[in-house]
């Protein structure tokens, strides 16, 4: 397959990306306001969640591992779980958070600055890495493997750290669940 039929059929998901890149943020900012009336917290959801990050670092690195070995079949299975557990992941955030009151973070002096340093930046990085991670996902799969390889090196570490840091910060914060 030439370049020209790649690039075109990239192009056919290129606004697909902008929608998602924009509405996924926006829609998460809202519906964190929205609260359920009468419904019975969903206090159960963050451990599964922060659980659910973890896995999702796992198999980025297990994926990262398999492209290296050559095992492509593999790296596509793994990368499209992992774009499978986030999407759960953010499901399960938002259903929490719909239903339940936010924690306050109860930590003081320098343990309190770097849980707001790691909880600012996996914010940021979160709403940063979602058109990395679906222009990676689309170029892998329309092969266009340089591109693919260029954007990859970029894509990787920020959705990493964005997954260790939902760990993170769900164990820092933990104690103070209600």
């Amino acid at each position: 397959m030439s370049q020209a039929p790649k690039l075109l059929n990239e192009k056919k998901y290129n606004k697909l990306i902008i929608v998602l890149s924009v509405v996924i943020p926006i829609a998460v900012a809202i519906l964190f306001g929205v609260k359920i009336p009468n419904v019975e917290p969903l206090s159960f959801l963050p451990p599964i969640y922060a659980s659910t990050n973890a896995l999702t670092a796992l198999v980025l690195i297990l994926a990262f591992i398999a492209v290296k070995k050559g095992n492509i079949k593999l790296h596509k299975q793994l990368v499209t779980f992992a774009l499978v557990l986030s999407a759960l992941f953010l499901l399960m955030y938002v259903a929490y958070h719909m239903t339940s009151d936010s924690t306050k973070y109860g930590g003081e002096g320098l343990v309190m600055y770097f849980y707001y340093f790691i909880l600012i930046t996996h914010i940021v990085l979160s709403i940063v890495v979602i058109p990395f991670v679906l222009i990676t996902f689309v170029r892998g799969l329309t092969n266009q493997v340089e591109r693919h390889k260029r954007i990859a090196k970029i894509t990787f570490p920020l959705w990493l750290y964005v997954a260790v840091t939902g760990v993170v910060v769900y164990i820092m914060i933990s104690p103070y669940y209600v």
